[in-house]
């Protein structure tokens, strides 16, 4: 795995010492993958945005808990993303359920043509998308590692803190229950996947 043109793990020693250079330099080295990874999940790229600077956040502030994988702090941050994602879908879940409880004003435009055309032009990458969301936490994790970022099984069980068969069997249930959701044999396979993100 890349860890760009610095030690990384070094690096990252230093900025668990509070050493804020040395935070940005990992930052500007993963920043991409960590924005990728978050637009893979939601399709804003202004919540995409959002998303990396929180889990870059938790990284500085549990700085001294994150994993070193192989001289890089990845799979730690794309756990992270996970997890930031899924409290933020919770959230603006519960905004839309508020904001549903509002009367209508009473005269609105017909607007349900264009959400029509939005709606007919979702392609087979959201269906994977909503199929990702209703995963468990530990099949988004698995996958993200071991697929959607090609980390290997020991790097993906480092990460994860378990051992490297349970990355394995995780793995595979995985991605039998993403195929049953969307309908697909294989819909990891197919490029529309692991589009929307820079690695």
């Amino acid at each position: 795995m890349e860890t760009g043109e610095f030690d990384e793990a070094a690096v990252w020693a230093s900025a668990i010492g509070g050493d804020a250079v040395a935070f940005a330099r990992v930052f500007d080295a993963h920043r991409d993958r960590v924005f990728g990874q978050a637009l893979r999940l939601i399709r804003s790229p202004h919540d995409a945005e959002d998303v990396t600077a929180l889990v870059f956040l938790e990284a500085w502030r549990r700085r001294a808990d994150v994993r070193v994988v192989d001289g890089s702090i990845i799979g730690w941050l794309l756990v992270a993303t996970n997890f930031v994602v899924r409290n933020l879908v919770r959230t603006m879940r519960r905004h839309r359920e508020a904001l549903a409880k509002i009367p209508p004003p009473e005269h609105q435009g017909d607007h349900s043509d264009a959400v029509g055309e939005r709606l007919d032009s979702r392609s087979r990458h959201e269906r994977v998308r909503s199929a990702f969301a209703q995963l468990s936490k530990n099949d988004q994790d698995v996958i993200t590692l071991c697929v959607l970022e090609e980390l290997t099984t020991a790097q993906a069980a480092t990460a994860l803190g378990v051992p490297a068969g349970t990355v394995k069997s995780r793995l595979s249930r995985a991605k039998a229950r993403l195929a049953a959701l969307t309908g697909s044999d294989d819909p990891l396979t197919e490029p529309s996947t692991t589009t929307g993100g820079a690695r």
